[in-house]
């Protein structure tokens, strides 16, 4: 990857909206509407429909130096889990747990309960897994069924977690990061990649407690084909002039310089929030993720929004964009009818049988800034994991927990789902196993300073839908029918009430 400057990674807190293709996140469906994060009144048997009914549509794709890797390892993860946990025994053997499953799929799941289970003999963990388990765990939950353990993001499509954050209706969980792990007597807090726990992701409250686990770090950025920018001696843009200017060169050979997932405008978080932090500064980030009114008044904002709002209104856009959705986009990409689509190291294995150009080869870069020298930042999606607070087995979930933190666990998911844990050591740990798109473009994080960022938790009495004035206008302002100033200022409007609901 060719950089012109320092590239500093932001671990993004997919501010109030998802991705549903991602290996969970990366997931970009529109955030949860207030009627999602209302109560459900779904029947038990209708939620058993949905699941069954339900379908991954891409699972995560792993190297073949994943199988030989993972071959030597699986001989001894049972005895080496077991040795580890020591006796342990808990009053309540039976863990329920609910899973999302997006594009890394359910082997990884699978896999890891049967260990656990190996680990932990008399233990029986129960899953629910699907892309829609949001919607299906919701019914179950108002009925006072309450899974153990999640594994979903808090700003997934249907505003669940962030509904059980705004409710207080999250376990803290600081006390499972003050231990050591399971395999590593080191505290689990200091295994976690530097200022995560204390972002907005995971201690949503600013309490400096833990609510929210980490699961993976995902970069996200710019993709693009390496194969042909190095055909055609172009080099990634730095500034927006650069983007531009090599938007006009793509012209000229019949291709569009950007297209997004335009039914999930949500992935346009991997270009909007690194751009703004370049050009209001990262200081300025804390304000807008406070819905702080005046923090996107500046100039500067303004500029990063009209430059938005040019890749569509000056003919940049991939004609027909804002009807596709995430696979179809990113096909599109992959064969060359666009240079650019915001998304993550993810789409890799999420697009592991999708068609392509001749060569391609998987490149992540950063959003363009305003001038030359300005410092560039690349967002993260993270995965997480939950406890609800009134959970059944909450001392067997956490200690599920800390098991998935383990090293064989790490280089199971590595393996089976072609994805990197947010531990700092899991670079490491997964080297080989992992494809080499993943591993490379996860090196965009050794580019610069790696730094934290997200939403704060909506106040108890704000009905504001963040996601509707961010992103779900975005086909608007793409088709000229918003300009970047009403854009801009419908985002500072939401801020404004919500913060006269405090």
């Amino acid at each position: 990857m060719k950089l012109k400057n320092v590239c500093v990674a932001v671990v993004a807190l997919a501010l109030a909206v998802g991705m549903t293709a991602c290996g969970g996140s990366a997931s970009s469906t529109a955030a949860s509407s207030s009627e999602a994060a209302s109560t459900s009144t779904s029947v038990a048997a209708e939620a058993e429909e949905s699941a069954s009914s339900a379908v991954a549509e891409e699972n995560g794709s792993s190297s073949e130096a994943a199988s030989s890797e993972a071959a030597s390892s699986e001989a001894t993860s049972a005895a080496t889990s077991e040795a580890s946990t020591g006796e342990k025994t808990f009053e309540n053997n039976e863990l329920n747990i609910a899973v999302f499953e997006g594009g890394y799929g359910s082997e990884y799941w699978d896999e890891i309960i049967k260990r656990f289970e190996a680990a932990y003999p008399g233990v029986t963990v129960n899953m629910q897994i699907s892309p829609k388990i949001g919607d299906i765990i919701r019914p179950q939950i108002v009925a006072g069924n309450v899974p153990d353990f999640i594994s979903m993001n808090d700003n997934d499509s249907t505003g669940l977690i962030s509904s059980m954050v705004k409710e207080h209706a999250l376990m803290d969980l600081s006390d499972v990061f003050e231990e050591g792990g399971i395999d590593d007597d080191t505290p689990l807090k200091d295994q976690v990649i530097d200022g995560l726990l204390d972002s907005a992701k995971c201690s949503p409250y600013g309490d400096g407690k833990i609510y929210i686990a980490p699961f993976d770090a995902s970069p996200m950025g710019l993709v693009y084909n390496k194969t042909l920018f190095e055909e055609n001696g172009w080099e990634t843009p730095v500034t927006w002039d650069d983007f531009f200017e090599l938007g006009e060169k793509a012209k000229e050979k019949g291709i569009a310089l950007f297209t997004y997932q335009g039914i999930y405008p949500s992935y346009l978080e991997s270009m909007l929030w690194p751009a703004l932090a370049s050009a209001t500064g990262i200081d300025n980030m804390k304000a807008i993720s406070s819905y702080t009114p005046g923090s996107l008044s500046s100039d500067e904002a303004l500029k990063v929004f009209q430059n938005m709002a040019k890749i569509g209104t000056d003919g940049y856009l991939m004609d027909g964009t804002v009807a596709l959705n995430h696979t179809q986009s990113q096909t599109d990409m992959m064969m060359n009818k666009a240079l650019f689509i915001p998304n993550g190291n993810w789409m890799e294995g999420e697009m592991a049988d999708a068609p392509r150009a001749d060569g391609f080869e998987f490149g992540l870069t950063c959003a363009p800034v305003l001038d030359d020298g300005e410092t560039r930042y690349v967002m993260s999606s993270v995965e997480q994991f939950e406890i609800p607070a009134n959970a059944k087995n909450p001392e067997l979930a956490k200690e599920f927990l800390r098991f998935l933190y383990t090293e064989d666990s790490v280089k199971l998911f590595a393996e089976k789902a072609n994805g990197i844990y947010a531990l700092k050591k899991a670079n490491e740990m997964v080297k080989g196993i992992v494809t080499d798109g993943v591993y490379n473009m996860n090196d965009i994080y050794q580019e610069g300073t790696f730094m934290v960022f997200g939403w704060d938790a909506m106040p108890d009495t704000s009905k504001v839908v963040i996601a509707d004035s961010v992103f779900n206008v975005a086909s608007d302002v793409m088709n000229g029918d918003m300009t970047a100033e009403q854009w801009r200022d419908g985002i500072e409007a939401a801020f404004e009430e919500i913060a006269a609901s405090k």
